[in-house]
């Protein structure tokens, strides 16, 4: 498997990603995961949408709750048209509590702890902590990739106006 070496760090400290890197545009790598009801779920499910693909280390850290309540909040305003799912390895148990506490409905969030399959596709899985780097990833309804989005540092929000920015292009 591709490592690529010192593109995050957490707190400063360089990591490696596994995985191949997802360029634009490029057809969009598939991926099963599991819902909060744990039932298998294929981004290839979601054809037909703008998917904004958020993945995030855990829900359970204060960057990612804010993260994805903040795309949450943005979610009502992007139209049925378009999807947001929040990607982590958290187990689905984890992700519904999350979303019951926390009041979000708006995002659907998938977890990638069985096989990392999602952190593997989009080369996003970190060697390390076998957590999945921030990034974020914008396909259009064909299925292909139009905007990608690494975090450099972990513990840091990803730049949601860019993303927002390129979701209203596709819609």
């Amino acid at each position: 498997m591709k490592e690529r070496k010192g593109l995050v760090t957490i707190k400063g400290s360089p990591l490696t990603l596994l995985g191949g890197e997802i360029k634009t545009p490029m057809n969009a790598p598939d991926a099963e995961l599991l819902d909060n009801d744990l039932k298998p779920v294929k981004l290839s499910s979601f054809r037909d949408k703008v998917r904004v693909i958020t993945s995030v280390p855990s829900l359970d850290t204060a960057v990612c709750d804010t993260e994805t309540r903040r795309f949450n909040q943005e979610a009502t305003k992007l139209g049925s048209d378009t999807v947001v799912l929040t990607i982590s390895m958290d187990l689905p148990f984890a992700q519904k509590r999350w979303c019951g506490a926390a009041g979000v409905n708006n995002v659907i969030t998938l977890s990638d702890h069985r096989d990392a399959s999602f952190g593997t596709a989009y080369g996003v899985l970190i060697k390390e902590l076998r957590l999945l780097a921030r990034a974020i990833f914008v396909v259009d309804r064909e299925g292909m990739v139009r905007y990608t989005q690494l975090v450099p540092e972990v513990t840091h929000e990803p730049d949601y106006d860019a993303v927002l920015k390129e979701v209203q292009k596709l819609r």
